[in-house]
């Protein structure tokens, strides 16, 4: 019987949602650093309405397409291009999910004049994703290593399922991760910290990874995780999202849309309760 020609495996992609804007140059530099590392492929990919004209929308593919071709060469690396039409809220992480993205980086302004309001769009687009997003503000330092990723640890259980981004990170990017512990006074909640900073430590030293904990004072985490992160020059920060994150938390402010939105415009890493990431299994016990 004749062999079969083994399948082909399906290439990782890293998501560059794509505006045409400054920021939307950061993300992909940050792109450019990643992949560099691991090895994957960059979509540059430009959502439009569903309503566009015939000749808009060719218009923007011939730019997005040159834009693309341009970023290769600048680059090194292949750059694809990719027009889907919708809405960033939704047609964002569909596309991701459908290709089975390994990581979304993605640009922001931050939070200014009326967003404050209605809330971080970035965390609206966010918090619909299985998938991981970094979110920057600003062109990365050099085309390096990550040296100093920022990992605040709380109560919550969804905080160990970050651990296999930080060890990623970790592990591709010999980055040393600073562990956040905060300063909490209530047992119970004392215990259930307790046990995810061990949890951390634990896979940390089973995976090789440099680590250093941090004791803060009582306060508002979000902000001692930004003034830490200053202080070090830290190059991500790395983030839990708020599970079933509710319209409240928009109009009010969740911690994550703050820790988004720093003023020192360092990268924030967002893993989603229940997200995935790309080949991070074979890291979990070195």
């Amino acid at each position: 019987m004749e062999e079969q020609p083994k399948k082909e495996e399906h290439q990782k992609v890293i998501i560059v949602p794509w505006d045409f804007t400054a920021v939307a140059e950061f993300a992909l530099a940050h792109a450019a650093k990643i992949s560099r590392m691991v090895g994957n492929e960059i979509c540059l990919l430009h959502i439009v309405d569903s309503k566009i004209s015939h000749t808009d929308e060719a218009s923007r593919k011939t730019h997005l397409t040159r834009v693309a071709e341009e970023n290769s060469k600048k680059y090194g690396l292949q750059v694809e291009p990719q027009i889907v039409k919708g809405s960033i809220f939704t047609a964002i992480t569909q596309f991701a999910h459908d290709r089975d993205a390994s990581l979304v980086v993605m640009g922001t302004h931050g939070i200014k004049g009326m967003q404050k309001l209605t809330g971080s769009w970035a965390l609206k687009v966010i918090v619909k994703s299985k998938i991981p997003f970094i979110v920057v503000q600003d062109s990365p330092a050099d085309q390096e290593r990550y040296h100093n990723i920022v990992f605040p640890v709380d109560f919550r259980n969804e905080n160990k399922e970050k651990i296999k981004m930080a060890i990623f990170m970790g592990k591709y990017f010999d980055s040393k991760i600073h562990i956040l512990e905060p300063g909490v006074t209530d047992p119970s909640l004392i215990k259930k910290t307790n046990i995810n900073l061990n949890f951390a430590i634990k896979y940390f030293i089973q995976n090789n990874i440099e680590y250093e904990l941090h004791e803060l004072p009582k306060g508002e985490l979000a902000k001692q995780t930004i003034e830490f992160a200053q202080q070090i020059k830290a190059d991500l920060i790395l983030i839990m999202t708020t599970k079933n994150i509710t319209f409240a938390d928009y109009m009010m402010g969740a911690e994550e849309q703050e820790i988004i939105a720093n003023s020192s415009k360092i990268p924030v890493c967002c893993v989603n309760p229940r997200s995935s990431f790309a080949k991070v299994g074979q890291f979990m016990y070195g």
